[in-house]
């Protein structure tokens, strides 16, 4: 009894605290719904709404601490409900084969694959003999032929190569093939055929105008901006990155410059202070106009419209779409006489983004935007308490933008570590000489620009925005190259970013001495990071490649072909060598069939119809994987493609077997494969 007066007097402390703590239990709630390896029934749903009423009036008839613990297990089971909701509001038919024929459909989206080939996405899509009941809703695909200038609304037809998006490239790695679920994407692919126009823009323009708008306006200003510079100022005006190449993309990521392309709480964050500075110190001006209205949330008022213009122009993504709820619920604040910058006001950003799109807390973008803005409003909210910055007033503001770098790297690195597997060394200075540039000059001139440019007078803004940007890679350029700019870190266990969110989350949010029980979660997280172990054989879900384990690191079967799954592999592994230098560790060489010794038993990789010649039969303690069917004697462990379309790609760890379907389990965007192929077979 006495440990529990205890706990309600800690609970009892914290009032007036607890609701920073929502969106951590409606996160919770998200998280136990896409950890499921089955998709839940009506019934489960029941069964939580009663369980939300319930712990609702226990809630509201308990006047003690327990009523917070009851309305937080109500908001776990609501974010369990939002969530399965949201799974089944975007559902939309995904192709179940490989397609290769003519693709017709209207372009709504262009950006850049990682092999910088030019992709476009597509709806309204006509595919041969496919009813329209079946069609994706959305398609992607990678131009590697020739094809005129497009634009948002113009339909074209092509042919190409169309298939499911893929599942994990090793169990328990990112799923694309979920991601595309909320995409409503239901198949990918490329072509090499040339594309032509079907319709021409103005004849499809509907439900796209903002869309062509963007485009026109990129078009625009890369006219005026030539080269990557003007690459760099669509990318950060309208979010379309098409225009610039894999080197500028590599060299910003390798200097940790790469969050100045998204479209995020910085850019909006430094719009819409930019304008609400002006608008203050613009109608402070008038003294008519200063001593009769407020001009405080006047200001307000116009940032918020520049915050909304922007997410037009931008194109809504979910990075901007998140920043604009971040900047609309502190301009807010000022709105009602409420500080703007506060924990409260980053609780309630968050739980808007995660109602209107649960599956958003699953995104490096969303856990790095939060953690960032959480460290820097609960770290400058402590040195506020104490009284000021340090350092002398003349010097505070350095003091405070060293802080807010620091801060933020701090804050965001962990976490882009395990998503990405880098770590860049210079990244602290890279951002110095950067993001106040962004602030004093790139985004002054943006905005600048866009007023003129009704007027055909945007050039010159445009020019001085680009010599801000210029100057971005420059540094982007320098950084990058210096020895050692970038590190590479293995995969952490799934269970260590989880610890370090929970560890940070209480270390920030708690009040009282209690709160450094989050440093030592923190604290045990890194530590168990170093304990992960990689898997010792990776196979591919085509049977394409093979990753065996060696001293010298991941070898690989072959140095050529499914190069994608290659990189996401050594990139887990925290090793920075590329395909070919990882195929020329494969014991005694990756001939034409290559073989590898495993725990007593033989791994034997066939990629191609030529090796499999002559090979039809096989031993007890031999592993078989093939990119080709194969119908062999004897007692072997053979995964073909028929097999891995069930199973997905595999790893082997301590002397089991895992497979993508065991982890993944099936849900609504990863189906059953046998009773796929029975309903295409009874139709």
């Amino acid at each position: 009894m006495r440990v529990l007066a205890r706990a309600e007097a800690a609970l009892l402390n914290q009032t007036g605290y607890l609701f920073q703590w929502s969106p951590v239990c409606l996160a919770v709630g998200i998280g136990l719904y896409f950890s499921l390896s089955f998709e839940p029934g009506w019934q489960v749903y029941a069964y939580l709404m009663g369980l939300i009423a319930a712990l609702m009036g226990i809630g509201c008839l308990v006047r003690t601490g327990w009523a917070a613990l009851a309305i937080g297990g109500a908001l776990i089971a609501a974010g369990f409900i939002l969530a399965g909701a949201r799974a089944h509001s975007v559902a939309e038919p995904v192709l179940s084969w490989r397609y290769y024929g003519p693709i017709e459909g209207r372009v709504v989206a262009l950006d850049r694959s990682a092999s910088d080939a030019l992709r476009v996405t597509l709806d309204r899509v006509r595919i041969r003999d496919v009813p329209e009941d079946r069609r994706p809703h959305r398609v992607r695909l990678s131009l590697h032929g020739g094809s005129a200038a497009l634009m948002a609304g113009q339909r074209i037809m092509t042919t190409g190569h169309l298939s499911p998006p893929q599942g994990p490239v090793e169990p328990g790695g990112f799923d694309f093939r979920r991601h595309a679920w909320f995409q409503r994407l239901g198949a990918v692919g490329y072509t090499r055929a040339p594309v032509m126009t079907v319709a021409p823009a103005e004849s499809a323009q509907e439900g796209v105008r903002i869309t062509a708008w963007r485009m026109e306006i990129s078009e625009q200003v890369r006219s005026i901006l030539p080269g990557e510079i003007g690459g760099f100022a669509a990318a950060v005006t309208t979010g379309d990155r098409s225009g610039m190449g894999q080197d500028t993309l590599k060299s910003l990521r390798a200097s940790n410059l790469a969050h100045l392309l998204a479209i995020s709480g910085l850019h909006m964050g430094l719009l819409t202070g930019f304008v609400f500075l002006v608008c203050r110190l613009g109608l402070s001006a008038i003294p008519a106009v200063a001593l009769r209205v407020p001009v405080r949330k006047l200001a307000a008022v116009g940032a918020l419209i520049s915050a909304v213009t922007y997410l037009m122009l931008s194109g809504g993504n979910v990075a901007t779409e998140r920043a604009f709820v971040m900047a609309s619920v502190m301009l807010g604040a000022i709105l009602i006489d409420r500080r703007a910058i506060s924990l409260r006001a980053v609780a309630v950003a968050a739980l808007i983004v995660l109602v209107l799109r649960p599956e958003t807390l699953l995104s490096p973008g969303f856990q790095m935007s939060f953690a960032a803005t959480t460290a820097l409003v609960a770290v400058f909210g402590w040195l506020r308490d104490l009284g000021q910055l340090p350092g002398p007033k003349w010097l505070r503001p350095v003091v405070g933008l060293l802080l807010s770098s620091a801060i933020a790297g701090l804050a965001t690195a962990p976490i882009g570590a395990a998503h990405f597997n880098t770590m860049s060394h210079y990244g602290l200075l890279a951002n110095m000489l950067s993001v106040p540039v962004m602030g004093l000059i790139v985004v002054p001139a943006a905005f600048v620009a866009a007023l003129l440019a009704p007027l055909g007078l945007e050039v010159m803004a445009l020019k001085v925005m680009g010599l801000g940007l210029e100057w971005i890679l420059i540094v982007a350029e320098r950084v990058s190259a210096l020895d050692g700019a970038q590190g590479f870190v293995v995969s952490p266990p799934s269970y260590v970013l989880l610890m370090f969110a929970l560890g940070a989350l209480w270390l920030a949010l708690w009040r009282g001495h209690a709160r450094w029980v989050g440093g030592a979660v923190l604290a045990a997280a890194f530590l168990l990071w170093g304990q992960g172990h990689r898997p010792e054989i990776l196979v591919a879900d085509s049977g394409g490649l093979v990753g065996v384990m060696t001293k010298a690191g991941r070898a690989l079967s072959k140095e050529k072909g499914s190069g994608f799954i290659a990189s996401v592999w050594l990139e887990n592994d925290g090793d920075g060598v590329d395909q070919i230098k990882a195929a020329s560790r494969w014991p005694n060489g990756a001939d034409l069939v290559p073989r590898y010794v495993w725990q007593g038993k033989e791994l034997v990789h066939i990629t191609g119809k030529r090796a499999a010649q002559g090979f039809d039969e096989c031993r007890e303690n031999q592993i078989v994987v093939s990119a080709v069917d194969l119908d062999l004697k004897g007692e072997c462990g053979l995964f073909d493609p028929s097999r891995l379309k069930e199973t997905g790609s595999l790893a082997l760890l301590d002397g089991r077997i895992t497979t993508s379907r065991e982890m993944i389990g099936h849900r609504l965007w990863s189906p059953d494969p046998t009773k796929d192929h029975k309903r295409l077979r009874d139709q």
